[in-house]
Formats: structure tokens, sequence, C-alpha cells
């Protein structure tokens, strides 16, 4: 009875991940040549912000101005932006960070004041954008009706920790977001993206909100696509994975810290992280064990369907192989952080990034 219920929550998101991975695909080039304004928040981002910078600047058949804002850095961030001679850039300073807000969202807000152009798009400061990945973003964001267009980067992987987990974003995406019904309906529970690169149009932003309308976020890949679509605009995905690149976290301690600061705006809430405990821990754990204790062929399907869905995915977004072997124990590990960061929030206790601590949500 136990493998049967293991077969059917680990056949789910093997169905969806094929049924969507149809839908998810690399945008094509925009004609003619667009004009948009680039808007990076750096904070103490000297290891990054020059090569961002110049991915940028390198951007083919693109009218573009990019504006970076220095959200009170304490390393050589400012230096390095002032040692680019490109008359596309400009550098701006964040003035001081308001009671209630997060500090990437004000950044991005205070960002969206300078942008003179109606495409706007959000990139994190440590994104490697590839030559056409803007004006492929441009064709997205010429579709009728659209007011928010997010993809999601290649994410880098090296450490153990960025291996057993960071593939598991796709694994999540397109195993349990059904696509054709993100694109068919307005719904905000259907509302996802990547805050790593979000692109926008000026009035759909104003009308939403902007990024006021989710000051206190964390988790902006998820909020402001929902807030777009509480405002009746229609947010999309497309794949990034070939358009940009991105190492988010550099070693284990940067992974759960970067990863349970916003966990509570997600899966960690105390009604969904039950559900999805269930669904994950049977339909992608328990096989392993099950088959290991008594084998059988309901075990042995369930366990196939699991690592059939991450092969699939490792293969089209040329993910770690590691992460895949590790399969049951990434999702175990996923389920572990999610777990902490909902018990620190119960404890009051806050999360920190960047040097900045945040009341528990």
């Amino acid at each position: 009875m136990l493998a049967a219920l293991s077969l059917a929550f680990a056949t789910l998101p093997l169905a969806m991940t094929l049924g969507n991975l149809g839908a998810y695909r690399t945008p094509r080039r925009a004609s003619g040549r667009p004009v948009l304004s680039v808007l990076v928040p750096a904070r103490n981002e000297a290891r990054n912000i020059a090569e961002t910078v110049r991915c940028i600047l390198a951007s083919e058949d693109v009218e573009l101005e990019l504006i970076v804002l220095d959200d009170h850095s304490t390393d050589a961030t400012r230096a390095i932006l002032a040692a680019i001679p490109d008359p596309r850039l400009r550098v701006a300073s964040a003035p001081p960070l308001p009671a209630g807000w997060s500090g990437k969202q004000h950044a991005c807000a205070e960002l969206a004041t300078f942008a003179r152009h109606d495409l706007m798009v959000f990139l994190d400061a440590d994104v490697r954008l590839a030559p056409d990945a803007l004006v492929r973003v441009a064709h997205v964001m010429a579709t009728p009706g659209i007011g928010l267009a997010s993809g999601f980067p290649r994410q880098a992987t090296r450490s153990w920790a960025e291996h057993l987990l960071l593939p598991l974003i796709h694994f999540l995406l397109l195993g349990f977001l059904p696509m054709w019904l993100m694109r068919r309906f307005v719904a905000p529970s259907l509302g996802a993206g990547c805050g790593q690169l979000m692109a926008v149009h000026r009035q759909a932003y104003a009308r939403a909100g902007g990024h006021a309308a989710i000051r206190g976020s964390r988790h902006d890949g998820l909020t402001l696509p929902r807030a777009f679509r509480r405002a009746g605009i229609m947010s999309t995905l497309f794949d990034a994975s070939r358009l940009a690149s991105c190492r988010m976290y550099l070693n284990a301690t940067e992974v759960w810290e970067g990863l349970t600061k916003n966990a509570t705006e997600g899966m960690a809430t105390p009604v969904a992280l039950p559900a999805w405990t269930i669904i994950l821990g049977v339909g992608q754990v328990l096989p392993l064990p099950l088959l290991l204790l008594d084998p059988g062929a309901l075990a042995a399907a369930a366990l196939a369907c699991g690592y059939a869905t991450r092969l699939l995915l490792a293969w089209r977004f040329r993910a770690s192989l590691l992460g895949v072997v590790l399969h049951p124990f990434g999702v175990t590990a996923l389920l572990v952080v999610q777990w902490a960061a909902l018990l620190r929030a119960a404890r009051g206790r806050p999360s920190t990034w960047r040097g900045r601590a945040y009341p528990a949500a």
C-alpha cells in the first residue's frame, strides 16, 4: 500500500515535467532594436560586479542604459564601478533603508525611479548574461498582456551543498507548477518567477504597486509576480538557462542562510509545509528505504520515476549529476531547511542576509 502511494506521488512530478518542458522554452530574438533599462542592486558585490557589468554592456541588438545602485557597500564595489568608462553605465547611491523594507526591494524601488525606459530589467549583481539575453527577454515582453516576465538562469554549482540543493529549483518549478494553467489564468497562486532576472513594463509595474507592494519580502521571485497578478496583470516564465548563469552561494553556510531567509514566504508555512513534506517525502524520499527494506516492483518504479525526472532536468538544464545521484538525500535536506526556517520563525528569531537582520515573517 505504501509503495503504491509512493509511486502515485512520484509519478505526478514526472508527468508534470514532461508536460511543462514543451512550454518552458528559450525565447526568440525580438525584431528591431529594443530599448530598455537594466537595473542592478549591488551590496558588497566586489567579487561579481565587474563581470556582471561587462556582460550587460556586451549585449547585442539592444539600446540600453545600465543603472547600478550601490546599497551602502563596505567593500570595493563603488571603486570598481567608478573605473568602468562606459557612458551607458550610471551609478547611484541608495538612501538609508526605511523601516519595514528589505534591502533588495528598497534598492529595486529606487532603481525604478532612475530608469528612463518603459522596459525595465531587474538583474541580480551575480548574474552573467549572454550577449543575446536582453534581445530575447524583449521578445517575451512584446507579448500582448504580459506585464512581468522572469527567467531562471543556469545555476552554477561547485560545493556539495550547492550540488545537493540548488538543482531542486527546476524540479519544484517544472514538477509542480502547471504552466498551461499559469499562462491562461491570472490567479495569484499561479504566479512564480526568479528574482535574479525579472523584466517589467513601467505602467504595469506602477499599477501593481512596484516593489513597494512587497516591501518587506525576501522572496521577490514569488511575491512580485503574485503582486502583478493580484492587480490583474499577467506574468509569465521563460527558460533563461542558456541566456544567463549565476552562482548564488559559495559554500554550505551561504546555502543554508540564503535558502532559509525567504523560506517562510514560500514552502515553509504552517499550512503548506506539512503537505509538501508528505508529497515530497512519500514520493521522492520514501521509495529508496522501501526498496532497500522490502524490494518490490512498485517501490522500484517509484524510485525510477524520481530519478527519471531529475535526469531529464539535468540533461535539459545542464545541471549537476551529483545532485541527481543524491536525489532522495537532496529532497530530505530541502525539507530540513524548510522546517528549520519555519521553527526559527515560530521562535521569533530573525533571518540575516548581507549583514542585515530581518524580523521573522
